[in-house]
């Protein structure tokens, strides 16, 4: 078992290395950062969406912004598309496709950031999201895997992490929305924005 072990962490290591020998994908964080901190100080706010576990890592997205990350410091504006009440509903009467697209479309405003996040690229309901925002001329930031799917097309940015395994895409998502909220906060910081 230890060598399964080994050779795991050796492949998630293999796939952090390969991310950081491409400079464009490092590039890309620190222009969402850019993106995400221009964002808010417009008075937009951050949306985040996506399925199973790609939910969770919005909703993780958005509490890190909203309530804390590393220290004390004001709300920062974001939402996670995921309360059940309202996905049950929208599902029940639209289909699920379009769970999160018709939450963009009553509550998305020009000035907002969508983070549309989907190990695939492929899922439905976020390229309805992704669709819808762009109508709206939101911003789309897609946080994508698996050679990024439909959405790589669409999304106005894409971080595309480069594996085929749904669980070392995910392993790669949290990692880069720590980076997002971190470099966004520093962002933030400088212009005096957080005080």
């Amino acid at each position: 078992m230890t060598s399964e072990v080994k050779k795991i962490l050796i492949e998630c290591v293999d796939i952090i290395n390969s991310f950081l020998r491409d400079e464009n994908s490092i590039k890309t964080i620190d222009l969402a950062s850019e993106i995400l901190a221009r964002t808010l100080e417009r008075g937009g706010k951050a949306i985040s969406c996506g399925n199973g576990g790609s939910m969770c890592d919005a909703m993780h997205f958005a509490e890190e912004f909203t309530a804390r990350f590393k220290t004390n410091r004001p709300s920062l504006a974001a939402l996670a598309i995921s309360d059940p009440a309202y996905i049950s509903c929208a599902a029940n009467d639209f289909g699920y496709d379009y769970v999160f697209s018709r939450f963009i479309e009553g509550i998305g405003k020009e000035d907002d950031c969508l983070i549309a996040i989907s190990t695939s690229g492929n899922s439905k309901n976020v390229i309805k999201a992704v669709e819808t925002a762009k109508k709206k001329k939101i911003y789309t930031i897609g946080l994508l895997g698996k050679g990024g799917g439909k959405l790589l097309g669409i999304c106005d940015l894409t971080i595309l992490i480069p594996s085929d395994k749904t669980e070392r895409v995910q392993e790669m998502h949290i990692k880069v929305i720590h980076l997002l909220i971190e470099l966004t906060e520093d962002i933030l910081k400088k212009k005096h924005y957080l005080l």
